[in-house]
């Protein structure tokens, strides 16, 4: 069934989810800053996406032949429980948590939130003024 919005969107609100799983991560590992006992945890989906997406390691779609064009993107893939698949892990070998680090991964979440949400305002945008300009004639 064709759908008025681009196949990347649900990919897109997808992404931005885990985003925000990882910024919750995130801020429970700076509110226990103090607690020497609090190990600090970590949510990773990059690997998991990218093998969804028939990715390879740098990123790129992978190809059976040469020849071949690069496999569409399949928005199947991408079903309601896909983000229930990734466990909050404690991370190995450290003993509390390291500011810098935290703030290093928040800052980074943050810059890749704002550009997906910039990728669905400029979407939106443009299927509002092709509306509006189909209500000029």
């Amino acid at each position: 069934m064709k759908s008025l919005f681009e196949n990347y969107i649900d990919l897109v609100g997808t992404v931005m989810d885990l985003r925000l799983m990882r910024q919750n991560v995130v801020a429970g590992n700076l509110a226990n800053l103090e607690n020497p006992n609090y190990k600090a945890r970590r949510i990773y989906f990059e690997e998991k996406l990218q093998e969804a997406l028939d990715l390879d390691d740098r990123g790129r779609l992978t190809r059976t032949n040469p020849k071949h064009l690069p496999t569409p993107f399949d928005p199947t893939k991408f079903g309601p429980d896909f983000t229930k698949e990734f466990e909050i892990r404690v991370v190995k070998g450290e003993d509390s948590v390291d500011l810098d680090k935290e703030l290093t991964i928040q800052a980074k979440n943050v810059l890749n939130y704002k550009v997906l949400a910039l990728i669905l305002q400029k979407s939106f945008s443009g299927m509002s003024d092709l509306i509006n300009s189909a209500g000029g004639e």
